[in-house]
């Protein structure tokens, strides 16, 4: 009898524990936990709102976001990729940096535009296509590190143009696009 309560004890300790760690592992993948998230899609969930934070930032080689419970979690950005986010405006903007996926606001919300990137050494990564900014008045983009673009915005007849580049020491955030 006893060895049938102990058998019965140490089964419902085994499931528990199961259940615990599968739902942890869910809970943790969910939050985002450095080891298993998905950084890109991390940042595409925190720009558009599908992820609540209390603030978010991404520089050059990090994501760093700050939960509503106040815990700070820090994600190494690919080590092939940057991401630039770019604000082109016609009237206003501000000075940034490093930008803040949940601070930063660009003047032209929810706005189509042509974009083309190339870099300096002639390879030609978008032509013309087609971008939208977000609620926040940014396009995101992916391109490579460690390199020096040209591109090119337009919208209603209106061009910007500006070199930038994806090193370690880059900004992030692009508000000095205007559009003339």
């Amino acid at each position: 009898m006893r060895k049938g309560i102990l058998i019965a004890a140490l089964f419902i300790i085994v499931v528990g524990l199961g259940i615990y760690l599968i739902a942890d592992n869910v809970l943790t993948k969910e939050a985002g936990s450095p080891g298993s998230t998905n950084v890109k899609e991390l940042v595409y969930d925190i720009s558009t709102g599908k992820v609540e934070t209390k603030s978010a930032s991404i520089n050059a080689t990090q994501l760093v976001v700050t939960g509503k419970d106040d815990q700070t979690t820090t994600y190494n950005l690919p080590d092939e990729e940057f991401f630039l986010s770019i604000a082109p405006y016609v009237e206003q903007t501000h000075p940034c940096a490093i930008h803040s996926l949940t601070g930063c606001q660009g003047e032209m919300k929810n706005e189509e535009f042509q974009v083309t990137l190339h870099d300096s050494e002639g390879n030609t990564y978008m032509k013309d296509e087609p971008m939208k900014t977000g609620k926040n008045g940014f396009m995101d983009l992916w391109v490579p590190r460690n390199r020096t673009y040209l591109i090119r915005v337009v919208h209603d007849g209106k061009v910007a143009e500006s070199q930038l580049s994806t090193y370690e020491q880059d900004n992030t955030c692009i508000t000095t696009m205007e559009l003339k």
